[in-house]
């Protein structure tokens, strides 16, 4: 019986092309195709600025480092999320803050930031958790309110939207992932999109050491053409050409990509929507969601037997998955002192959610044969 997975690349014969056309040419690494693929993200997004990075965990890396967060900070996030969005924080001497989520989004609750704000807060860092788009307005008036940075961790969210605006052209820094099962991918990478001049520089050297070619720039008097300063501690964060050409000929796709995903979305939102053992995922007024994952929540008691039913969804060739233990329960985050009853929804949310097969390349029958399976279990689980 074949694997349906949760998520997966779609690789066609024009993105091979494109790869094939790099590895021939003068350029495998800081050649043309990074410029035009950050020229082509913005462009996209409706940003100024775009600078792509190795992974999006060095783009978070990257932001949270740009916007000036050091020893001692704070960042306000979601504890639903990847580690990355926290890991980045203490990368640089911070501290995460997790603020509980709403239960049916499962994105950061505006309500309960304000709440959270320290004398040490420097950002707050919104989850577009599976694409759907954070509530964005109460949260760019809460930071406004308290001379606070909006970085989105949009690592999901490609393509999305909020209010009629696309992810990436909202707040100050936004953080995308170009993993194989993300909108679209680059195999590894990421990039951070803002219109601010000052972080685009910042971002830049960032990648590439702390290093600036810039004579504009230079604290000494430069000893020739040659010469280049480093000004920071940066690291090497660059993607390569390679990387990059097949992230501009997935660009072109994602339009198509995104259609795809809704249109399974929908048919499983239909399939299930009066189910007893599922609650379907919500997509508010606000938001149009790219949908990077369908994660549905399971009602009691299939809730109660979640482990049983995620065994057998995956004997029967279902690849499954569930997103996310809420970060400070990692045993890292625990001995850091975080513990359990920090975020109840969040843990809640955890205990319910499982995230089922949704990706561009997915054929009918094997949606067909989602809905099939799901429903046969959730009947067995009553």
């Amino acid at each position: 019986m074949s694997l349906i997975p949760y998520g997966r690349q779609w690789i066609d014969e024009e993105d091979i092309r494109a790869v094939v056309d790099v590895l021939t040419s003068d350029y495998l690494t800081q050649g043309p195709k990074i410029v035009e693929l950050e020229t082509a993200l913005a462009q996209y997004c409706g940003s100024t600025h775009a600078v792509v990075f190795s992974s999006g965990t060095a783009a978070l890396h990257a932001a949270y480092f740009a916007a000036g967060i050091g020893e001692g900070d704070e960042i306000i996030t979601s504890p639903v999320t990847f580690a990355a969005t926290a890991n980045a924080a203490i990368y640089l001497g911070a501290s995460p803050a997790f603020v509980d989520v709403e239960p049916d989004t499962g994105n950061i609750n505006p309500k309960l930031v304000e709440g959270a704000i320290t004398k040490r807060t420097k950002a707050i860092v919104p989850v577009h958790f599976a694409g759907h788009p954070a509530d964005l307005d109460p949260i760019h008036d809460i930071a406004e309110r308290h001379g606070l940075l909006v970085i989105e961790d949009a690592c999901h969210a490609l393509g999305a939207s909020y209010r009629g605006k696309k992810a990436g052209s909202i707040s100050d820094m936004t953080a995308f992932s170009f993993h194989p099962v993300k909108p679209i991918t680059t195999g590894e990478g990421g990039a951070v999109l803002t219109n601010s001049p000052v972080f685009y520089e910042r971002l830049l050297m960032f990648r590439t050491h702390g290093i600036t070619k810039d004579a504009s720039r230079f604290e000494n008097t430069p000893h020739g053409d040659w010469y280049y300063e480093m000004h920071s501690l940066g690291y090497n964060y660059r993607m390569t050409d390679i990387q990059a050409a097949l992230g501009l000929s997935q660009l072109r796709k994602l339009d198509a990509f995104t259609a795809r995903r809704r249109e399974i979305a929908k048919r499983y939102s239909d399939a299930f929507s009066e189910s007893a053992c599922f609650d379907i995922p919500v997509e508010r007024e606000y938001a149009r969601s790219c949908w990077h994952l369908y994660p549905i929540r399971l009602k009691n008691p299939c809730a109660e037997r979640k482990r049983e039913l995620f065994g057998k969804l995956r004997q029967r060739g279902m690849g499954v998955q569930v997103h996310y233990m809420p970060v400070y329960l990692h045993p890292y985050y625990r001995r850091l002192g975080y513990g359990e009853g920090l975020c109840p929804e969040a843990e809640g949310f955890y205990r319910r959610e499982l995230s089922i097969p949704i990706y561009p390349l997915m054929a009918d029958e094997d949606v067909s044969r989602v809905v099939s399976v799901m429903a046969e279990l959730a009947e067995e689980m009553k």
